[in-house]
């Protein structure tokens, strides 16, 4: 059974991946618990509680892996604001090129790693890999970094494959840890589940192409598993499709059996605002053989059916949402 690390494998998408994978692989999930909870984790996973910024605790997971996926590192954009700045870089480029040294140095055939469609900002759509790119936000900056910085890495080392993913708007189970940084269906539906009005910058008509964790869990593991080599790439993962926020309250409210109206502010956020997101995905079709396998309204009513009131922390007063592309 071949072995993977998984860096932040106890947050949002790193604990689904290990979830879904876990009879298949023999997987240890490494996180600082920061925005994870070992709780997300099922039976069967491997679990190590430390910082992908440290060597030693990447050291403590193993001295050898197949692959290594790296979901660790700051992962939304009002993290770093304020006295958020610095630490926010830090966390994420440190963290980011210890794991892909790590992974070579313990003999990983494949390095993958969390990219974001953010990077886009208000590109013409659909969005597709060969545009050119102006990240609008410091999230969105870091990895733009990685990207060129695997791309430099494997011409110095072409044995060690390294793919990104350009995740779009990624949505599901297991969310609660991150509170307010949590992607908008979460958040809404944690309001509307307790009669709270979500909050909605601006019109509610901006869109994006909300993707459910378990296709971002798909398009990763078709390019683990990948026979041809792949060197070097990025892909999008997404559905090539795209909703509003005022559609996605509908939606919400239709699988709560509930009428809750929301509260429309003025948009507070200072740097480049995506207004839409709408995924390319014949890349990663093409070449993979990718395809979204959950559509939204399935998606929403699988969430709402195990939610766990108890587990959420935010509320609709906590204003600083993580509206930015999510």
């Amino acid at each position: 059974m071949k072995k993977i690390l998984v860096t932040g494998g106890a947050g949002f998408i790193g604990s689904n991946f290990c979830n879904l994978n876990k009879d298949e692989y023999d997987i240890v999930a490494l996180d600082n618990l920061f925005l994870g909870d070992a709780e997300n984790l099922e039976s069967g996973v491997g679990f190590v509680q430390g910082d992908a910024c440290n060597i030693e605790d990447l050291a403590q997971c193993g001295s050898k892996f197949d692959f290594v996926v790296h979901f660790a590192g700051t992962s939304s954009a009002p993290m770093f604001a304020d006295d958020g700045f610095v630490e926010g870089y830090v966390n994420s480029i440190q963290s980011f090129c210890q794991s892909l040294e790590f992974a070579r140095k313990v003999g990983a055939k494949k390095f993958l790693y969390a990219s974001t469609s953010s990077l886009y900002g208000n590109n013409p759509m659909p969005l597709v890999e060969t545009q050119s790119v102006t990240p609008p936000n410091h999230y969105a900056v870091t990895k733009f970094c990685y990207e060129h910085c695997a791309r430099i890495y494997h011409q110095v080392y072409p044995e060690i494959e390294i793919i990104g993913f350009r995740f779009m708007s990624v949505y599901g189970p297991h969310e609660e840890s991150k509170g307010r940084y949590a992607n908008m269906i979460s958040q809404f539906i944690w309001d509307i589940a307790r009669d709270l009005p979500p909050v909605i910058y601006g019109d509610g008509e901006q869109f994006r192409d909300f993707t459910n964790v378990v296709d971002v869990v798909q398009g990763i593991k078709l390019a683990l598993e990948a026979d041809e080599k792949l060197g070097n790439k990025v892909y999008n993962i997404g559905t090539g499709e795209c909703c509003s926020f005022n559609d996605i309250l509908k939606e919400i409210n239709a699988a709560l059996g509930k009428n809750i109206e929301p509260i429309y502010i003025s948009n507070p956020v200072k740097e480049g605002y995506v207004r839409g997101q709408h995924a390319d995905i014949s890349k990663i079709s093409n070449e993979l053989g990718y395809k979204p396998t959950v559509d939204l309204q399935t998606g929403i009513s699988h969430q709402v059916r195990h939610l766990d009131v108890s587990k959420i922390k935010e509320t609709s007063s906590d204003l600083i949402r993580d509206q930015y592309a999510s």
